[in-house]
């Protein structure tokens, strides 16, 4: 049987601006109302697929949520025909419009934590969409998410769907930006690394003091229990608070993993040398390479500025690692440098590649963020939507699609035009016909 870490990537919506949502990213507040390239945005994702698709890996497609958020803004009182609904809440309430259109899906890193069938009790590939508690626009997603993956992942011999844990900030779930696994190959049993950021009953605990920790202990033991894993291949590790207060929202912005390799920053963890004694005595004896990058070579801010940790590490067809890594890596003297260095040592990494995805990057956002891993197997793989796995038809197919609906160019001021909603339906309706998802959108269903 052979086995895959497939990468499914998210589509960049037609909505995709520059609001300044999510308090505690660096990135998003600092280029708030500027003006988005929507167009580009996609264009950049859909290359960077490609790019990964040509150098042998798999790789999918996840659909973007529908925005405007319709409903959620009726629900919050806005009446009348959608044009006025858009009308009334620009005027009354624009953080709110700006909320309700916001393209964030687009990170499905954030989407759901995923464990594959090596790890699990049942044998079956086990997803929970992310709840997304801590900001008011990430939280509208859930719903949507968990029918994307549904649509699929719809054989229930292979695949288990768990709905998102209770919408309250005691169970904050940040999904798998926030989860990492380690093995030996990919479908053999791993680790699996639960990140988290406080406490939610034990006020006396540690936790950061600017900004938020996003993700709970609690949801994370939560999310342990629903997919059936063993407490001999589960690890959970507190993120380091000072961190977290110097903009690391989540863990993929301080370390990544893949296969048997943590990469990660000196000052990531909270508990470090106790919680890789713990990783190591769950891994075995198969090698384990932890990388750690300390402070004096590159250092947290710079970490953050470049996302230097929320780069992909894959293994490629030959057997060795390569790190993804956006342009803004390069670009950075002291990173780059890094790099250069670490690919000559006596790691499974040994090359890196650079990737333009300034429009993400620009609201908060790398190439880990893009992406949301799920291991498969060869038989798990035939069982899922093959329309969402890309090749070269699918991404000519999907190019067009962006060239046919997206805008060049999005102002903070344009979410209230009609006109971008109906654009925006008549793109997400087409795509599902595109992707073979069936109805997955409020105004589908309704």
């Amino acid at each position: 049987m052979k086995h895959f870490e497939v990468n499914f990537d998210g589509l960049v919506g037609p909505t995709h601006n520059y609001a300044g949502l999510s308090f505690g990213n660096v990135a998003s507040l600092s280029n708030a109302k500027a003006a988005s390239n929507p167009r580009q945005a996609a264009k950049q994702g859909l290359k960077k697929m490609k790019a990964l698709h040509d150098l042998g890996l798999k790789q999918g497609v996840l659909a973007p949520q529908e925005r405007p958020d319709m409903a959620t803004l009726r629900r919050l009182g806005f009446t009348g025909t959608d044009a006025q609904v858009l009308a009334k809440a620009a005027k009354d309430a624009p953080h709110l419009l700006a909320a309700c259109c916001s393209a964030s899906s687009m990170w499905t890193a954030n989407a759901a934590t995923i464990s594959p069938s090596a790890d699990t009790h049942d044998g079956r590939v086990h997803f929970t969409p992310a709840n997304l508690t801590n900001k008011f626009h990430r939280s509208l997603e859930p719903a949507v998410t968990g029918r994307i993956l549904k649509a699929i992942f719809s054989d229930e011999r292979y695949f288990k769907h768990h709905k998102h844990l209770p919408d309250n900030d005691h169970f904050g779930d940040e999904g798998a930006a926030n989860h990492t696994r380690l093995c030996s190959q990919y479908g053999h049993a791993g680790v699996e690394l639960f990140v988290y950021g406080r406490e939610a009953f034990n006020s006396q605990a540690p936790a950061p003091r600017r900004y938020p920790a996003r993700q709970t202990l609690e949801a994370s033991q939560a999310i342990a229990r629903l997919h059936g894993l063993d407490e001999s291949n589960v690890v959970f590790m507190q993120q380091n608070p000072e961190v977290i207060d110097a903009g690391v929202f989540h863990n993929d912005v301080i370390s990544v993993g893949n296969q048997n390799v943590l990469f990660y920053h000196q000052d990531a963890f909270a508990n470090t040398a106790a919680d890789f004694a713990e990783i190591q005595r769950k891994f075995g004896e198969h090698p384990l390479h932890f990388i750690e990058v300390p402070r004096q070579s590159v250092s947290v801010s710079e970490a953050v500025k470049t996302y230097l940790f929320n780069t992909q590490i894959v293994t490629l067809p030959s057997g060795h690692m390569a790190i993804i890594a956006p342009t803004e890596c390069e670009e950075s003297d002291a990173v780059s440098r890094y790099l250069a260095e670490l690919v000559e040592k006596d790691t499974p990494i040994k090359e890196v590649r650079y990737m333009d995805v300034k429009e993400s990057m620009k609201n908060g956002g790398g190439p880990a963020c893009l992406r949301l891993r799920v291991a498969l197997n060869d038989q798990e793989l035939a069982a899922a939507n093959p329309h969402c796995l890309l090749d070269d038809a699918l991404f000519t197919r999907l190019n067009g699609w962006v060239d046919k609906h997206y805008r060049d160019q999005l102002h903070v001021a344009d979410l209230a035009d009609p006109a971008l909603l109906t654009e925006s339906r008549q793109a997400l309706d087409e795509l599902t016909q595109i992707l073979a998802l069936g109805s997955v959108y409020p105004f589908q269903l309704d």
